[in-house]
């Protein structure tokens, strides 16, 4: 398969400063890593973590870029055969605000951002390696 065959097979998407800690959207992103996108789609809408909300507009993102990009190849596309290729959070900048505390004293929190990203692939047809 050509390079470029190869690049039209694969779309990305990525949400930047997204107001979710990096932590609780890892736990998210570790569900759907490596499973078939349209079956990601359903594992998002349905999970009960507010991080999941972002990731499922992420990953419904990068399905609609590798349709624009099959289309633009007039390639045929098939959303079914898509799987999330890629999926990881990168901590994006950290909003620093003080909450009053006794005594005069001031502690400070931090209200963390996330960049996610999110690629996904057309799956291979044929199987590498020996049968297990």
């Amino acid at each position: 398969m050509a390079t470029q065959d190869l690049d039209v097979l694969t779309a990305k998407a990525v949400a930047r400063h997204v107001r979710v800690t990096p932590q609780k959207a890892r736990r998210v992103i570790d569900l759907i890593r490596g499973k078939k996108a349209t079956d990601a789609v359903a594992v998002l809408t349905f999970a009960q973590q507010s991080a999941s909300e972002p990731v499922r507009k992420v990953l419904e993102s990068a399905i609609a870029n590798a349709r624009v990009k099959a289309d633009l190849a007039s390639e045929p596309f098939d959303e079914r055969s898509l799987v999330v290729a890629e999926a990881y959070v990168d901590e994006g900048p950290t909003m620093k605000r003080f909450q009053p505390r006794a005594q005069g004293r001031a502690y400070r929190i931090n209200k963390r951002t996330s960049h996610i990203t999110v690629a996904v692939a057309a799956q291979q047809s044929s199987v590498k390696g020996g049968t297990r």
